[in-house]
This record gives structure tokens, sequence and C-alpha cells, in this order.
């Protein structure tokens, strides 16, 4: 489906994929939205009643598309499960060293939306992170790990943690160093019990 065809709504929820994701949701305006889109500000508002209603959608539209993508990952890697683990952060990696690689969305929109727990896209941000980390709770019990849900936690706080660094040091080796630790967490997992810790 190109341009001409797409409603206008699609074409103003690409733009806004594009400019928040390239820019930041508070350095672009609404009119800059609109104009990518090819729309009117009047159009646009017909769509979404408000910017952080867009902003929203932006975060919702992403959803999916990057769940897919981890799982089409961890199902094409080759190996066992702690490969297949890593193999999401060895492609994390790949996927930095592509010059429009702004680091996590959703993680950029939470820093941006800090002061603001109860905004709607904090609330998008936070079903999609759950999402992940329930998969790959799955995952694991799928492999008789015991403690699934911990050990979930412990990779999506690795993989969180590396978009971070990365974008700090715009480094895509820290996701590479962090494959090798998610497969070590993963090998200890799978062969004895991980026992949470509390302290």
């Amino acid at each position: 489906m190109n341009s001409t065809t797409k409603s206008a709504r699609d074409r103003v929820l690409d733009a806004a994929n594009r400019l928040f994701y390239g820019e930041g949701i508070r350095a672009v305006s609404v009119d800059a939205i609109a104009e990518k889109a090819g729309v009117t500000k009047k159009t646009l508002y017909y769509h979404f009643k408000s910017k952080d209603d867009l902003i929203a959608a932006y975060l919702f539209s992403r959803d999916q598309p990057n769940l897919k993508l981890y799982e089409r990952w961890f199902f094409e890697a080759e190996g066992s499960l702690p490969d297949k683990i890593a193999a999401i952060f060895l492609n994390v990696a790949k996927s930095a060293r592509h010059p429009k690689w702004k680091g996590c969305g959703f993680l950029r929109t939470a820093a941006e939306l800090a002061n603001m727990p109860g905004h709607p896209a904090m609330k998008v941000g936070a079903a999609h992170k759950k999402k992940f980390e329930a998969w790959l709770a799955e995952r694991f019990r799928a492999e008789n790990i015991s403690h699934a849900e911990h050990l979930a936690q412990q990779i999506v706080l690795l993989l969180d943690g590396t978009f971070s660094t990365m974008l700090v040091h715009r480094d895509p080796r820290y996701s590479e160093t962090a494959a090798a630790a998610a497969r070590n967490l993963v090998q200890i997992a799978a062969h004895k019990e991980v026992q949470p810790r509390n302290d």
C-alpha cells in the first residue's frame, strides 16, 4: 500500500512514527506531523483528539511489530534455548548499527514523560514491556525452567539496560556483551533452579 492509497489516519500515524522516533516527542509539533502526512491539522485532530492521543497511538502501533520481531529472531535462531535468547540481543546489536537507529522508542518516550506517569503513552509502554516479559516466561516454562517469571524479569532488565547503555555510548558491542550474559543466565537456569533474591 503506497502513500496515495493509505488513509489519512494511517498517513498521520506513519508521519508520527518517523518524526517521534527520529526526533523525540517533545521536539515534534502537531503542525510538523500534519505537514509530513500531507493533511491539514483539522484532519489530524479528526483522527486523534490531542497530541497525547497521537503519542499513545504511535507507541501502540509499534507494540505488535516489535514483539513479532523478537519472536522471529528467537525462532529463526539456531541452537538451544540459551542461544535463541542470545540471538535477540545479537540482532538488536545489528539493528543498532543502522544509521537511523535511535534506541527503544518505548524507553525514550517514557524518559520524556517521566513527570507524567498517568499519560496514556506510559500505560501503552508498560503494557508492551509486560507482554514481552510474559512471552519470555512462556518460553522458559516450555523448557521446564523453574522460576520462569524471575528469569524473564532478569532478561528484560538486561535488554532495557542494553538499550540505555547503547544510547549513551553509541556502541552496539554492548548488546553483544549482553548476549553472552543472557546466554549464561539461561544456561544456569536450564541446569538448576534459579532462586529469587530479595536483597
